[in-house]
């Protein structure tokens, strides 16, 4: 893949998203939802990838979108928008219904699309001196980056609009007292930690991984019956059709160490 804005590496069945414009504040260009997306996909279509991590370089995670370019693209920004946006929602939809569970690594602030990108995730593990905050209205705009269906869920419509239209500013234990973050870890840490985390889940039943991820997204749009024919469904393909299923049931019954394959 030729990417520009975000570099991407695998190692052992994990790979890692490293958003790559420190002297920009790691600030979301077109590029790198372009970038994103690239990498999105191929995570998705390769089963080897069994855990992703998405981190970034420097002090910030991401303080949003690059409101430069916005001003550069005068009157395109409109079409830059819709590019921008058609790139990373794409991504993000891929991340919430691949197999391979998602840690967030947040080395910093995650501000606008910053904390949108964020709350895609699957595991986030934050900096002790993370920052959270909106801040789409700051600059007169709407948000983007699945924020308006992940944040009201997470934490309630009302406090969701007090977060978007007030844009106050969390500290790391607010925001894992909202429930935005799964742990929060010194700032020298957090790589190590979602490390470690991606290596326990790579070593997991990747494609139950991938059926939990699909139940819990649907079950926002789903009625009681239609979910519980989506878990028969799951759970009977499951047992018929992994290796991982099978391994499972038979290492419990002979009480040793169910040995995953993620097939």
């Amino acid at each position: 893949m030729d990417l520009q804005d975000l570099s991407f590496a695998v190692d052992d069945g994990i790979a890692t998203i490293t958003l790559n414009r420190p002297t920009e504040a790691n600030a979301l260009s077109l590029r790198m939802s372009q970038d994103l997306h690239a990498v999105a996909n191929h995570c998705d279509a390769t089963p080897a990838i069994r855990a992703v991590i998405l981190t970034a370089t420097g002090k910030m995670f991401c303080a949003g979108g690059d409101v430069v370019s916005f001003a550069k693209a005068g009157d395109g920004v409109n079409e830059l928008m819709r590019n921008m946006t058609t790139y990373l929602h794409g991504a993000i939809a891929r991340f919430q219904r691949m197999n391979a569970p998602l840690i967030v690594a947040v080395n910093g602030t995650a501000a606008g699309a910053g904390l949108s990108i964020m709350l895609a995730g699957d595991i986030v593990i934050a900096a002790s001196s993370a920052k959270f905050t909106m801040a789409y209205t700051a600059i007169g705009v709407s948000p983007d980056g699945s924020s308006s269906f992940f944040l009201p869920r997470l934490v309630g419509t009302l406090k969701a609009k007090e977060m978007m239209l007030l844009n106050p500013r969390y500290d790391a234990e607010q925001a894992k007292a909202m429930g935005l973050v799964t742990e929060i870890v010194p700032d020298g840490e957090v790589l190590a930690r979602a490390q470690a985390i991606a290596r326990q889940l790579a070593n997991g039943p990747t494609q139950a991984y991938g059926v939990v991820k699909r139940l819990l997204i649907d079950s926002f749009s789903n009625g009681l019956e239609t979910q519980m024919e989506a878990e028969t469904r799951g759970i009977a393909n499951l047992t018929r059709d992994t290796h991982d299923a099978r391994e499972g049931i038979s290492a419990f019954s002979e009480k040793r160490t169910p040995r995953f394959e993620g097939r």
